[in-house]
């Protein structure tokens, strides 16, 4: 099970301040690695980096804001200079407005696509360099289960998680000799923060619910196994794949009420 192991490697988890992000980043440090938290909020990120290193693990943070290219450009450099490498990145952060299409501005689709696109594109070029000179990496893009499937009220964020579907092979294809690997983590409906509209919401819950196969919604936590998993040796043959972690959303037609046989 060594395969599973991140001893010494050092992996940059953006949007780990809060639900999937935060979850993932554990599990990394939990399989050894040393994470770099990176968010906006510099006072969330500084107790989330302490929480884990009560548990055990190793943590520091770089806060900046991912649409800033020079903010980004810097913030690599930084952490290669402080831990000799950059073994593992993992593309989290992202944002969902919903908003129909008659009512959507350009604004909202700016918004989205450059949080959910252009700031991976942009963290994957930058984290990039140190794998190519180190000819090893890791590279994970958190996509969703509408990166292969449309959804009315979310023009933008869908066509922001088909694109980053796209963007991962691309990386997957270019980076691969190198030594690199790009992959996805398409989750489906989790219980986190930004879910809770729905969540708190019965009626709303129901028929999400009911559109799971599990017939329950995810937990955080459970993605950690596809992240340890995609950022370690037991996947160094793995490249270009999007890996669904949702319950039987995207791939399977669940009915709301049993059929007969």
């Amino acid at each position: 099970m060594n395969v599973f192991s991140l001893e010494g490697r050092v992996a940059l988890v953006s949007g780990a301040s809060r639900g999937l992000g935060l979850a993932m980043a554990r599990a990394l440090a939990s399989a050894g690695a040393h994470v770099v938290l990176a968010a906006r909020d510099e006072r969330r990120l500084a107790e989330v980096a302490e929480d884990i290193r009560r548990d055990g693990g190793r943590a520091d943070i770089e806060a900046f804001d991912l649409l800033d290219e020079t903010a980004v450009v810097a913030a690599v450099p930084r952490i290669v200079a402080r831990h000799g490498r950059l073994d593992i990145l993992l593309n989290n952060a992202g944002i969902c407005l919903w908003s129909g299409l008659m009512e959507s501005t350009l604004d909202v689709w700016r918004r989205t696509i450059d949080t959910n696109l252009t700031a991976v594109y942009l963290l994957a070029r930058e984290a990039a360099r140190p794998m190519i000179a180190q000819r090893s990496g890791r590279i994970i893009n958190i996509g969703s289960y509408v990166s292969v499937i449309g959804r009315e009220r979310l023009t933008a964020y869908v066509a922001s998680k088909h694109g980053l579907a796209g963007l991962t092979k691309s990386l997957a294809g270019e980076l691969g000799r190198h030594n690199i690997t790009c992959n996805g983590i398409a989750p489906g409906f989790f219980q986190t923060e930004m879910a809770a509209p729905i969540l708190n919401d019965p009626a709303r819950a129901k028929i999400f619910t009911d559109a799971i196969a599990m017939g329950r919604w995810g937990r955080p936590e459970e993605l950690a196994g596809a992240a340890v998993f995609l950022a370690s040796e037991a996947a160094s043959y793995v490249n270009g794949h999007m890996l669904h972690v949702d319950g039987g959303v995207a791939e399977v037609l669940s009915l709301p009420v049993a059929v007969a046989s």
